[in-house]
């Protein structure tokens, strides 16, 4: 059984468990509400590598988020994982290694619903494609002896 901040969690809770179990052991003090309004609008997933056994939060902020917004909410996740003074993610009673990603990039989906316009797989390898053939381009592998 998962363990996220000392509460029980299933699998597909973990993100919740662990944005709950953040904002519980961050300090409340006069920025606290405003790391919580930035937690709230963060989508938060969680990717276990099973190669690895690395366990990865990954913290996608809103894109109004400026750089130094995103350095004071890591800021703030590393004082409550110190706050809270043990592993903040266990299994079975073993601690486990863990990542946690801040960041307000995002990658444009090539397939699916979702799919970024202008973003088909044509499109992101469309300049390659054309320089392979572009006019003027002397072909290095040509010997012209």
């Amino acid at each position: 059984m998962w363990s996220i901040f000392g509460k029980e969690a299933i699998y597909i809770d973990l993100p919740d468990a662990f944005k709950n179990g953040i904002l519980a052991h961050s300090k409340n003090d006069t920025d606290g509400n405003r790391f919580a309004g930035m937690m709230e609008g963060s989508d938060i997933n969680f990717i276990l590598n099973g190669e690895t056994e690395e366990s990865c939060f990954l913290l996608k902020v809103p894109d109004a988020l400026t750089p130094e917004d995103i350095q004071f909410m890591a800021d703030r996740i590393i004082g409550a994982i110190k706050d809270y003074g043990a592993a903040p993610v266990v299994v079975d009673g073993v601690e486990q290694r863990y990542r946690i990603i801040v960041s307000n990039s995002r990658e444009p989906e090539l397939i699916g619903i979702h799919k970024t316009p202008g973003m088909s797989s044509y499109e992101v390898f469309k300049p390659i494609i054309e320089g392979w053939d572009a006019p003027g381009r002397r072909n290095s592998s040509f010997n012209d002896d």
